[in-house]
């Protein structure tokens, strides 16, 4: 008996902690955005906004979020308007926006996210992690507004814009600190960033395969990217 209700109490902690909140905010064209919000148990400093890969949603971190979580960090992850659906989960705000959109057409919805998750949380430190286009989008936006992360965690990025030097053109100004992955044999994709950004840069290249996006965190590598993941959040953005 004892056991079983130990097994039911432990279920039961589990839920709690993987709990999701629908939210809801609007970006700067009036665009309605969904997100999910999720909170460790107890006191917390940071939220990470999770953004997802192309053709996805905020399904992509269903399984992300709650390690986050656990490692003491609130996770807000977001539907953008470039998608469609992942792990099951529709994606709100595509269905909303057009889904089929350009890459570029995203922005509004990042700048949103970092906004909402800096001025409603409760939290001192916003931190942004990206997944391949959104991964790109991050970077950028970085270097032209101080405000929107206070570190950067970018899986995949690449020049996937019209603009081919979108991404590289922003990096100079970059001032907080940024960790870089990918698969292995996109590393090519992203060294090039490294030499652009002049404040503290991490660039974790597997020695496993690997797997592109921020999914490389449930691949069959995804221990090796915890590992440098964690030392790179415990160096640069507090969680409490």
């Amino acid at each position: 008996m004892l056991r079983i209700l130990v097994t039911i109490l432990s279920v039961f902690a589990f839920i709690t902690t993987a709990y999701a909140e629908k939210i809801s905010f609007k970006a700067a064209d009036g665009l309605e955005i969904t997100a999910d919000l999720q909170k460790p148990d107890g006191t917390f400093s940071t939220v990470i906004v999770l953004f997802h890969m192309a053709g996805a949603s905020r399904g992509e971190y269903r399984d992300i979020a709650p390690v986050l979580n656990k490692l003491g960090y609130a996770t807000l992850a977001v539907d953008q308007r470039s998608g469609s659906a992942f792990n099951g989960v529709k994606n709100e705000t595509a269905a909303r926006g057009g889904g089929n959109v350009a890459y570029s057409k995203a922005i509004p919805d990042l700048k949103a996210a970092s906004r909402w998750a800096r001025a409603n949380i409760g939290a001192r430190h916003v931190g942004v992690l990206g997944s391949s286009y959104s991964s790109a989008l991050v970077l950028a936006l970085a270097g032209q507004d101080r405000d929107f992360a206070d570190a950067v965690v970018s899986f995949s990025p690449g020049e996937y814009f019209d603009d081919k030097r979108f991404v590289s053109k922003n990096l100079a100004a970059l001032s907080v600190p940024v960790f870089i992955t990918s698969a292995k044999n996109e590393t090519g994709n992203w060294k090039k960033f490294l030499k652009e950004i002049k404040s503290t840069a991490v660039g974790f290249v597997p020695e496993g395969s690997g797997r592109h996006g921020a999914t490389a965190l449930i691949s069959k590598d995804g221990d090796e990217y915890w590992v440098a993941l964690k030392q790179f959040l415990a160096d640069n953005l507090p969680a409490k």
